[in-house]
């Protein structure tokens, strides 16, 4: 019987609905989940700016959810290397990186070691990036 570890890597911030249904989604794939919650740098680096909520408090959320067996910080961009610290069988993205550049990269990377990459539907009515439009609104207004 085999043990199928999944990672579901992600930034994480100002957690809403979306990150719910990718964890849920997630550990229905797999017997041990993974959650990967991106650090502020690589967060700046991948998207441009800093999350709203710190890691710690991020890393806490996920780490609280029930679907999520272990939450491991990802300091590095290469999700290889990640893979070598962590030895999971299968990735799990939203479907927003389904026939992208990036997308093709991280399957072609993972197929050299035997990785399954996963697309998950993306919420497209719920962000992360929408939740901060609306929040700097806010703020913009008072």
């Amino acid at each position: 019987m085999t043990h199928r570890v999944g990672y579901a890597p992600g930034v994480y911030d100002l957690f809403h609905v979306g990150h719910l249904n990718i964890l849920r989604h997630a550990k229905s794939q797999c017997d041990y989940l993974v959650a990967g919650v991106v650090s502020d740098e690589m967060a700046v680096q991948a998207k441009g700016k800093a999350p709203v909520i710190p890691l710690t408090e991020r890393l806490e959320i996920v780490r609280s959810v029930r679907f999520v067996d272990a939450a491991f910080v990802e300091t590095v961009p290469d999700k290889l290397e990640t893979w070598q610290q962590v030895r999971f069988d299968v990735i799990f993205k939203g479907d927003d990186w389904r026939g992208t550049s990036k997308g093709d990269k991280l399957e072609r990377d993972f197929a050299t070691v035997g990785v399954e990459v996963i697309y998950f539907p993306y919420t497209v009515h719920t962000s992360s990036t929408l939740l901060r439009q609306a929040l700097d609104g806010l703020a913009n207004s008072a």
